[in-house]
């Protein structure tokens, strides 16, 4: 009986001791493994984006432009999940990163192409042949912010305005940019429609080149930035959870939702042409909540990455905390789905401006998590900084 206790004893104490700690350096190489993979998806998506830009210039129509539309917003899918892995300085938002030229606004219409106060004018880019002659992705890449943060003339936004044109509508309704925009004849609606279909497709050249070469500094195996972050896991860490704690609080919960939310103003909401911003915030969150459970489901083969996260590391270090920090991120993402389209409607009436100031709430909450959560480790940051 009592040689029973004691093997019953040294099972237990086995079985404890026998339970492995998630170390730092487990978790950075599951995060980097994320990180490659959703920016293949990003870069597939800006492919296909692509695909579909070359066939609706090659042959506008209704059916061909709306397959552009929909391609650029399925792109946006992939991508507003990237912006997990900003806010550190890393490989998108560095001192040399394309962060600007991939994702800046709020953009001012009026840089690129007409707009209906000025539909006659040569003010703009696309209509300005004598001053821009010329049309390639290293001049669009030079136009970017030039002169004004405003002055967006690359990226996601760009490409936006130029499938949906302005939102001039006062109720329900994104950009009505007719398709017609882009050709020449009777039924042109827009003179210059050579010059917008360049405009158009170098956009999206450029697009993936930038998205490309951030992808490539987090492939494995290569001499990249990828392999430093790996090489240092402790300062890594820091990085991962402190871009999402600024993400959460000072992006998502403050830019991108509540200086429209308080102002009232389409013009300040994230996706204004296509009336999109409702799944920029949920792709955004949907981000923070991969990178602190490490899991990733692919869009290319629709497989999933799973493996030690930041929510194993601040559950050695404090249980409690590391779940109130997932239920926090669970919850902001099942409220963010509650967000009814378009953004810029709820804005303006009460109940979805009930349901916008919880989901900001919510996502301040977490920013302040993650801040604590830094705290287990040895470090601090501002999450309302970015």
């Amino acid at each position: 009986m009592k040689s029973i206790f004691f093997s019953f004893i040294a099972i237990v104490i086995f079985s404890c001791s026998s339970k492995k700690e998630i170390a730092k350096k487990e978790v950075v190489e599951n995060y980097a493994t994320i990180v490659y993979a959703n920016y293949q998806d990003a870069h597939s998506h800006a492919l296909a984006l692509r695909e579909e830009i070359k066939n609706f210039i090659e042959v506008p129509s209704q059916k061909t432009f709306q397959k552009a539309k929909e391609a650029w917003l399925l792109a946006r899918e992939s991508y507003g999940q990237t912006e997990a892995f900003r806010f550190y300085g890393g490989p998108i938002d560095g001192e040399n990163g394309p962060e600007g030229q991939i994702n800046a606004w709020p953009l001012d219409e009026a840089y690129i192409d007409y707009v209906e106060s000025e539909a006659n004018t040569n003010a703009n880019i696309i209509n300005s042949p004598e001053k821009f002659p010329e049309i390639t992705t290293n001049f669009i890449a030079s136009m970017n912010e030039k002169g004004s943060e405003t002055n967006v003339s690359s990226g996601y936004h760009a490409i936006e305005f130029l499938l949906w044109g302005q939102d001039l509508s006062d109720g329900p309704g994104a950009g009505e940019r007719k398709y017609t925009d882009y050709i020449d004849g009777e039924e042109a609606t827009a003179k210059n429609a050579d010059r917008r279909k360049t405009y158009l497709l170098e956009t999206a050249n450029l697009l993936i080149s930038d998205l490309k070469s951030v992808m490539e500094e987090w492939t494995p195996n290569q001499q990249n930035y990828r392999a430093t972050f790996i090489s240092n896991p402790d300062q890594s860490i820091e990085k991962i959870v402190s871009g999402l704690g600024k993400l959460s609080k000072g992006e998502l919960a403050g830019e991108r939702m509540f200086v429209a939310y308080d102002l009232r103003s389409k013009e300040d909401e994230h996706s204004c042409f296509s009336d999109n911003t409702h799944r920029d915030i949920i792709a955004n969150a949907t981000g923070i909540q991969n990178v602190y459970l490490g899991k990733y489901k692919t869009f290319r083969n629709d497989s999933t990455i799973s493996g030690p996260s930041i929510y194993d590391l601040v559950k050695q270090q404090e249980e409690a905390l590391a779940e109130e920090l997932k239920q926090t991120i669970a919850n902001g993402l099942a409220e963010s789905k509650k967000i009814e389209a378009p953004f810029d409607q709820q804005i303006k009436n009460e109940e979805g401006r009930k349901q916008i100031a919880k989901t900001i709430s919510l996502f301040r909450k977490q920013g302040d998590l993650l801040a604590a959560s830094a705290s287990k480790f040895g470090f601090k940051f501002d999450p309302e900084a970015i």
